[in-house]
This record gives structure tokens, sequence and C-alpha cells, in this order.
């Protein structure tokens, strides 16, 4: 499988040859939401709380002794079965975060990367640098003429500084290093740019 290399205006340099085991054969999508659910679960915050009876408000003291009123025994205005009182097992402060085995992780995103080939959403360029104004609309200018509008997820070994300065303020564009990239930052976009320097390095990762 091979797919074209552009430049800034779509003009085809060359081609990159896709390697099957990384780009061919069934997108695994039980892979992608197993990572885009961990990498989601990792980022939940997890100060939820709910007031035990310990915590609530209220005095300790026994309200009436225990035997020969007629009422039902009772320890204290906080138990959890009085009005006010404490919950029972409710929400505490805790980490959703888990790990998963890095074989997952990648097997993931190179199902992830494979379903963007397939559908026609990767872009890969020669390379990527800010135009000599140096201006973001110059820069937006080249997604319009590489055909990718919407969330946009821009990949490369490391971005150039001023490339950076001038797609950072784009509405949906995200720019990650090839090294940081995630399943979810791929299946999370519309389109995918990514260098063709960053595209082999992946390649050389997913393909181990």
């Amino acid at each position: 499988m091979k797919i074209d290399i552009v430049n800034a205006n779509k003009e085809s340099v060359g081609s990159l040859e896709l390697k099957d085991e990384v780009f061919g054969g069934r997108v695994n999508t039980g892979l992608i939401w197993e990572s885009v659910t961990q990498e989601n679960a990792a980022e939940r915050r997890g100060t939820h709380q709910t007031k035990n009876r310990s915590a609530v408000s209220g005095s300790g003291k026994k309200p009436w002794r225990q035997k020969g009123t007629g009422r039902a025994r009772v320890g204290e205005i906080r138990n959890p079965l009085w009005r006010k009182g404490g919950t029972v097992f409710g929400p505490m402060p805790r980490s959703y975060e888990y790990s998963l085995p890095r074989k997952v992780k990648l097997g993931a995103l190179r199902a992830a990367l494979a379903a963007k080939v397939a559908d026609g959403t990767l872009v890969v360029v020669d390379t990527l640098k800010a135009a000599g104004d140096k201006k973001t609309k110059t820069t937006a200018a080249m997604f319009r003429k590489l055909g990718v509008t919407g969330k946009t997820l821009v990949i490369d070994v490391k971005h150039d500084d001023g490339f950076t300065l001038t797609a950072r303020n784009i509405a949906g564009v995200r720019l990650v290093p090839s090294s940081r990239v995630t399943a979810r930052d791929v299946m999370d976009t519309d389109h995918v740019i990514a260098t063709r320097e960053a595209l082999e390095k992946l390649q050389e990762s997913l393909a181990s």
C-alpha cells in the first residue's frame, strides 16, 4: 500500500510505502475503545463526595434510652435511617486512573491510523513550516489547500516553532508530536496531517 506525499500546495512530491502489518487488515475497534476509555478515565477529577455519619452535623448523643420507651432503638440522630443522616457507601474522592499494557496502546494507535487511511482522511506532507510572513491566515489557507476542515490533528516529530505560533490559534487544530500521539488524539479529529518523517517514525514503532 502506498500513500502520496504532498507539499503545502497539495502537489504530489513522492509517495510512501505503508506497511501492511500497520495499516492493512481489519481495524480493531475494540482496542480503540479500550484506549480511549482509559484516557478519559485518567482525566476524571474524582472529587465527588457525600457525607457519611461521621461528617454530617448533629449530636452524637443517644436521643433516648435503649429500652422502655416503646420507640425503636437509635444511637444518634446522624444515623443513615434518619432524615439528614449520613449517606451509606456514597461516592468519595478517588482516582479513576488505571493502566493498559503497552501492546494494547500501540495496537489501538495502529488501528486508529489504519481507520483514517481507510477513510482517506490522512494527509502526508513533506514538511510543515511557517510561511515567510508567519501569519495565521497563511497557515489557515494552507490547510484549506490541503482539503482539511474542522477538527484537525497535526503530527510531526518536532513541530517548527514558527509553524506552532501560526497554527495554535486556528479553531479545531491540535499539534501533537509523534512520540506522544494516542488513539484518542487520532479518533477525535476529522482529518490528520502528518509529516513524512513523523509517519515513518510511527510505522517503525508500531510495527515492532
